[in-house]
């Protein structure tokens, strides 16, 4: 690659992360995405969207090749550039709290950007260019040098730039040029605050990075404890997780990013900067397999906190990072959008719409989590037992479903399912979400919805569950009814579905949502509930056939987006997608309980117990 040739790619990013925002950065030293001081705050670097709204890019000035690795245990990211004359060596980190430690980490987060580069081998010619635009683009910067720093301000955004090399301010960047021999390093610090926020004093960047180090290895060598299949997947898998949860609050980001588009040059482009309900139980299983059982507890705690206040009204989907309930949609028209396609989109309409299945996401995480919620709250078992209460009444309703589709309503499989799984899951919490819960009634509405699944959701010419009552339209989402419980793996029906699932939606392991999805992606996690769905009914190679294939595609850090191009192969949507990386774990994991599950069946020992 040549420092003048960009074609950035979706794959071609890596996450930074402090557990407050992120930052994306590509294989060619550019950092074209940092949302400060929280994942949804406005990006003061937004070259992802558009060329020419803002990015920051350390770089050899001469032609390069590229390899890049995370430290070991830490979301810090070191790119090597080999050129003809040398090596020149990477370190990009958002901080973590100084002296954080642990599960502690990243509650002080000071909001900084270290960039460290290193000659590894040679002498390189280095070139540094630092092109901040504020507020998504729209706020170009203005500069001033104090004391050796470089004062950025505009709009409400302040950002301190300071490095041990001096940089010259043309056309609205900031530019260095030098020259590393091997042992040879320089290092920037780019710290951001508000516009009523005090000047702090400058920070030790080196020693900033050391501590960061630390303290991600630290929270690995104490959480990450699983010793099953995949392991390093799952365990990078867990690190993106943590990276992408909004310590302060608990919440478990979905993506970093928004309007990373489905389909290039199309129109589903979404911001996924906020808390998912749906992701919640998904989440806390993958949390719990990770050996994260406080954050796991936090996430719930979050959503019962975001959740619990809401009255009639539906509940919505998805919530803010610290619990806002307004996550109003609207468009960024002088962004030209990720490869041309627009709309880019802040906000986002589903949290308005009626989707009945968080009702069983909501109190599946609760079951998740029983062992641990002996002492519930009164407002949280109040919530939970209302919950219940809705579910009774409203499963007969139309819904939006979980693919929030824009379309209109319908009778969503997937979501009369999840409604009879928060019934299932009130009754058997009933003694510890306490008051007077009406368990007579959550029994013959669960009995009701889970007979109307049986006689309307099944299509006997399709031989499959179908996506809606009197479809005969396949829909990926039915690959939840054995794991949720709702029938056993090996039930003849569950194995019919999967099969129609695979001969209709699949490609090479690669599952879409829907029967007629045209050239719409494919969605990552559909594929590892596949995987999931096959390991449970103890088709341990098929399943890890699927896993293998669906986890080929992700980029060379391990990352996975939201979808596959079933095209080319190439990532598509929001990166990295959370649901993607909570598909490895809880896939992994399935596969790993059917294989000690066979093992015990060689030995008489194993009985399948409670599906859920």
């Amino acid at each position: 690659m040549t420092p003048g040739e960009r074609v950035s790619l979706i794959a071609d990013y890596g996450l930074l992360g402090d557990c407050h925002g992120a930052a994306l950065v590509s294989n060619d030293g550019s950092i074209d995405w940092w949302c400060p001081p929280r994942f949804d705050a406005p990006a003061v670097f937004t070259r992802l969207l558009d060329a020419d709204a803002g990015h920051w890019s350390i770089r050899p000035r001469v032609e390069w090749t590229v390899s890049r690795r995370y430290i070991d245990g830490t979301m810090v990211l070191q790119t090597d550039f080999r050129t003809a004359s040398g090596v020149l060596r990477l370190t990009d980190a958002l901080l973590l709290g100084a002296g954080e430690r642990g599960h502690e980490m990243g509650f002080a987060s000071p909001h900084v950007l270290v960039r460290q580069v290193q000659a590894i081998e040679g002498e390189i010619d280095v070139e540094v260019d630092f092109a901040p635009r504020l507020e998504y683009g729209r706020v170009g910067p203005q500069f001033s040098a104090s004391d050796g720093r470089l004062e950025v301000a505009g709009a409400a955004d302040r950002l301190t730039l300071t490095g041990d090399r001096e940089l010259s301010v043309e056309d609205s960047r900031a530019i260095a040029r030098f020259a590393l021999r091997r042992g040879q390093r320089a290092v920037f610090a780019l710290q951001h605050r508000g516009a009523g926020d005090p000047v702090v004093a400058p920070l030790d960047p080196a020693a900033g990075l050391a501590e960061t180090i630390a303290a991600w290895q630290s929270w690995t060598t104490i959480h990450q404890r699983y010793d099953g299949p995949y392991r390093e997947l799952v365990e990078r898998s867990a690190l993106v997780l943590r990276a992408l949860t909004y310590q302060p609050t608990g919440a478990v980001i979905a993506a970093p990013t928004t309007s990373l588009p489905e389909k290039i040059g199309g129109t589903a482009n979404w911001d996924y900067r906020f808390g998912w309900l749906r992701d919640g139980s998904f989440a806390l299983k993958a949390l719990w397999v990770a050996a994260c059982a406080e954050e796991a507890q936090r996430f719930f705690d979050w959503i019962a906190t975001s959740a619990g206040a809401i009255g009639d009204g539906p509940i919505p989907v998805m919530f803010g990072a610290g619990g806002e309930h307004d996550l109003t949609e609207h468009e960024l028209d002088h962004l030209t959008g990720y490869a041309a396609s627009r709309p880019v989109r802040i906000g986002n309409g589903a949290w308005t719409q009626n989707q009945l299945d968080v009702l069983g996401e909501v109190l599946e995480s609760a079951w998740v989590l029983r062992d641990q919620l002996r002492q519930l709250p009164g407002a949280t078992a109040h919530f939970l037992r209302s919950l219940a209460d809705r579910a009774a009444a409203q499963w007969p309703e139309r819904d939006a479903g979980i693919w929030e589709g824009r379309e209109g309503e319908r009778h969503y499989l997937t979501s009369k399912v999840m409604c009879w799984v928060a019934l299932d899951r009130a009754i058997k919490l009933a003694d510890r979400i306490g008051g007077d819960p009406d368990v007579a009634r959550w029994k013959a509405a669960r009995d009701e919805v889970r007979a109307a699944i049986l006689e309307h959701g099944w299509n006997e010419s399709a031989r499959a569950f179908t996506g809606a009552f009197g479809s005969d339209h396949l829909d990926a989402g039915v690959l939840l009814l054995p794991m949720v419980g709702f029938l056993p793996p090996d039930d003849e029906r569950v194995l019919a579905t999967l099969d129609a699932i695979e001969h209709d939606l699949s490609t090479g392991g690669l599952v879409q949502r829907w029967t007629g999805s045209g050239d719409e992606g494919a969605f990552v996690i559909c594929s590892y509930w596949l995987a999931a769905a096959r390991a449970m009914a103890g088709q341990v190679d098929r399943a890890k056939e699927i896993f293998d294939s669906v986890s080929a595609y992700a980029n060379d850090l391990g990352l996975l987006s939201e979808e596959v191009d079933l095209r080319d192969g190439a990532l598509l949507g929001n990166c990295p997608q959370a649901l993607s990386h909570i598909g490895v774990i809880n896939a992994a994991a399935a596969i790993a309980e059917a294989k000690n599950r066979g093992d015990r069946d060689q030995n008489g020992e194993t009985t399948w117990g409670d599906p859920a």
